[in-house]
């Protein structure tokens, strides 16, 4: 076979193109937001975050620029980056759409899951207890973003689950500060959710991710409405420069 029909058949596999320095770094950035470590309204310094990953101001630059048209970074002429602070409207809003596309997945889990699929939702729900347990957030949340994942990649529909992997980080985002608060609640509900996929019972696991997914919606608007509110950054004001004295 000649190597230009070879190249034909391979062009539908292509090589996985490596991550740009730039990729790299906004992902690591949106890691730290989402986590927690740098927290919403916080002053973003570039030469802070180069030296935190190890790279140089402009790669940060760029990213901080791309993060803002993401809505991850506010970028304020005069006084620089800061993380977004969510408005109560636009939380309300992903989560709701995060209720939506969650109840579906749990119905069609339900059907679809199998024995190997609870399985794996069992394995899942027991590592998160534990971490609740030993009181280890940053494993729950991580744990709970993976359970429910798994629910939609059980559903069989490849379209919905490529809808629910374009909110789950910003839902992790806003699921973070509220992990503590919902405790182990949280992942009694995950259990009841398992038992109704394992029966095949769709109407039942859509009922439960539904009331679920409310519960978390309702703690963060809870704890966002009983936050102090925050003053509003005050702009820089450039001093003009000294007119010499002429007279």
């Amino acid at each position: 076979m000649l190597l230009s029909d070879q190249a034909g058949q391979a062009a539908a596999a292509k090589i996985p193109r490596p991550a740009t320095l730039r990729e790299s770094v906004i992902e690591a950035i949106q890691e730290l937001i989402v986590s927690g470590q740098l927290k919403p309204g916080q002053h973003l310094v570039e030469s802070e975050l180069a030296e935190l990953l190890g790279v140089s101001r402009q790669p940060v630059r760029e990213a901080l620029q791309q993060l803002s048209g993401e809505g991850w970074v506010d970028l304020h002429p005069g006084q620089g980056a800061f993380v977004h602070v969510p408005t109560l409207e636009e939380a309300d809003q992903l989560l709701a759409v995060r209720t939506l596309l969650e109840t579906e997945s749990a119905r069609l889990a339900a059907k679809h899951a199998g024995e190997d699929g609870v399985k794996r939702l069992r394995t899942l729900c027991a590592r998160g207890i534990a971490a609740v347990e030993s009181d280890d957030i940053d494993s729950a949340v991580a744990t709970n973003s993976e359970l429910h994942a798994l629910v939609t990649a059980l559903s069989g529909n490849a379209v919905l689950a490529e809808l629910a992997s374009q909110v789950a980080r910003r839902v992790r985002w806003y699921h973070t500060p509220v992990a503590r608060q919902r405790g182990m609640a949280s992942w009694d509900e995950h259990t009841a959710l398992i038992d109704a996929i394992e029966a095949g019972d769709e109407r039942r696991a859509a009922k439960i991710m539904r009331e679920h997914t409310e519960h978390t919606r309702a703690s963060y608007m809870e704890q966002r409405e009983n936050e102090p509110v925050e003053p509003a950054p005050k702009p820089v004001r450039r001093r003009r420069p000294r007119t010499p004295y002429a007279g």
